[in-house]
């Protein structure tokens, strides 16, 4: 089914392709075309995955950096917790 689906794709390189145009169907810019053109004039940075995801996508970034410092705190948690319980168990 996976290989049936991906037959239908259109190629990357056409240029009627969606994702290459700048008005989407239903007739309002595609986002990709306005970072690709305006990253630099609203940042001043050249790197534009720096841009993307430190601008444009600020707090969906930070979500997940909450995510992972989250569960990396609860891993951490969990580790000492057990080196605790076994530094008691060698003092008996």
């Amino acid at each position: 089914m996976l290989l049936f689906a991906a037959s239908d794709l259109p190629y990357r390189g056409d240029a009627d392709n969606q994702m290459n145009r700048e008005v989407s169907m239903t007739g309002t810019p595609v986002p990709g075309n306005y970072y690709i053109q305006e990253a630099y004039n609203d940042a001043h940075t050249p790197n534009i995955v720096t841009v993307i995801l430190g601008d444009y996508r600020s707090i969906d970034t930070l979500g997940e950096q909450i995510v992972i410092f989250t569960a990396g705190l609860i891993v951490l948690l969990l580790l000492r917790n057990r080196t605790e319980e076994e530094g008691e168990y060698n003092e008996e």
